[in-house]
């Protein structure tokens, strides 16, 4: 059977940042470490004022065609995976679309178009729709490109306004692929839940105490459920293992449950029986609420060990990196924690050929997958291709009543009385440039 994976990736950031100790803890009277060490995060990427998702993934789109050599004929499915979505009817797809035919001879008529909305899990079930597509032979030998493009915004004062992020992720999907092969094993974890949600609204409504206990429900369950339908995981089967990144605090938190539940009845819990004890078992307890106190008093034990700690510096907190500088991607974020752990093994010249990811994604309302991923021959070449360092050192920094310029910029409902002017030149990068006679969103291409 032929391999199906991921052949080719680019990322295209928002183009401002906001200093989040620098500049937004002050501003909330924050000690800057509440940012750095509790959310874990340094900056939060933001789109300029003509940037939008429509932008983001089209530019991250275009530079996949062009790196990989497709024109659109030879592109035979275009998926969008946003929960930024600003039509109730027209897919976010066709503007893309749209935007791509500007530069290319030739067009997307052929190409099936679709958009995918399950909060930040979107992306990985657009991947999943591409997989079976080329798996059932209905792609007529072409690829499918899986866009994720989303700008996470909250409202001013809102919890989640640290977190806030913008940018999108294209990825080539195809038989043979350089990067990695997808695993046709997947483990689920779904619930309906009101932890997170937008009705009719740009703005998420949070519960946030819930929201993490639901993430954590369903990467628990995902993870029962992908290990009835492969063999026993063991920790030493997976290189990295990449979360849906709302925020890498939140991770640390995922990443504790998932190692604990790993290492059950294993040699691994054996061996650090002698120093914090073996996991509670629940028949040892009178009722749930002590078998669940004593759990907490484990997990706060085991979270200090050195094997612990070993495995978590080694497989999880190398997929951090990129999140820690732009923040939350809603749909985006677990694929930008794969692109980090693919550019921590690069960085480590790491012979890395065969090896495993293991890949944990999210959305609330709430869906979690777990799926395996085995590195390709061609891995290194892509990753070496892509230029996110470069777009992230050329971003410009927001001072504090710029960004509360742009974040109304940004807005759907704001009427701002004013103009803002762009902060940075667009250079060779698709642009909005206004509103059409049925008030829709019109582009054009900046060379």
């Amino acid at each position: 059977m032929t391999a199906v994976g991921i052949d080719g990736v680019e990322i295209w950031t928002g183009k401002l940042k906001l200093d989040l100790p620098g500049t937004f803890a002050p501003e909330q009277g924050d000690d800057p470490e509440k940012y750095t060490k509790g959310l874990g995060l340094n900056n939060s990427s933001f789109p300029d004022v003509y940037e939008d998702i429509v932008t983001m993934g089209a530019n991250a789109a275009k530079g996949l065609m062009d790196r990989k050599g497709l024109e659109p004929e030879d592109v035979g499915r275009i998926d969008v995976a946003t929960e930024s979505a600003f039509d109730h009817s027209k897919p976010v797809s066709t503007y893309i679309a749209g935007c791509l035919e500007q530069v290319y001879d030739g067009d997307f008529t052929h190409a099936n178009k679709g958009e995918r909305k399950f909060a930040c899990l979107a992306g990985t079930q657009a991947i999943d729709d591409a997989y079976n597509w080329i798996r059932a032979g209905r792609n007529r030998d072409r690829p499918a490109i899986v866009i994720t493009t989303d700008t996470a915004l909250y409202a001013r004062g809102d919890p989640g306004e640290a977190t806030q992020g913008a940018g999108a992720v294209a990825m080539l999907i195809d038989e043979d692929p350089s990067i990695v092969e997808l695993s046709a094993d997947q483990g689920y974890g779904s619930k309906d839940e009101t932890d997170f949600l937008k009705p009719n609204q740009q703005f998420p409504s949070v519960d946030g105490k819930r929201s993490v206990q639901v993430y954590l429900s369903r990467m628990r369950e995902a993870l029962e459920d992908y290990e009835s339908v492969t063999d026993d995981i063991e920790l030493e089967d997976f290189a990295y293992a990449p979360f849906h990144t709302p925020f890498p605090g939140m991770v640390r938190k995922a990443a504790l449950l998932a190692y604990r539940h790993v290492i059950r009845d294993t040699d691994h819990e054996d061996a650090l029986a002698a120093e914090i004890g073996r996991q509670p078992r629940e028949d040892e307890y009178d009722d749930r609420e002590a078998y669940e106190e004593a759990i907490r008093g484990y997990m706060d034990d085991l979270k200090t060990t050195e094997q612990y700690q070993s495995w978590y510096d080694a497989a999880v907190e190398p997929t951090l990196g990129l999140s820690r500088e732009v923040g939350n991607w809603y749909t985006s974020s677990v694929h930008i924690a794969r692109v980090s752990a693919l550019r921590d093994a690069l960085s480590r010249d790491r012979e890395f050929v065969d090896e495993t990811l293991l890949v944990a994604s999210y959305g609330s309302g709430a869906q979690a997958e777990i799926h395996a991923e085995t590195i390709r021959e061609g891995w290194r070449a892509e990753v070496e291709a892509l230029d996110i360092d470069a777009q992230l050192d050329a971003r410009y920094d927001l001072t504090w009543d710029e960004y509360e310029d742009v974040h109304d910029v940004h807005e759907y409902d704001a009427d701002l009385g004013r103009e803002v002017e762009e902060f940075t030149q667009p250079d060779g990068e698709f642009v909005f440039t206004g509103w059409g006679r049925m008030n829709e969103r019109q582009y054009e291409y900046v060379e």
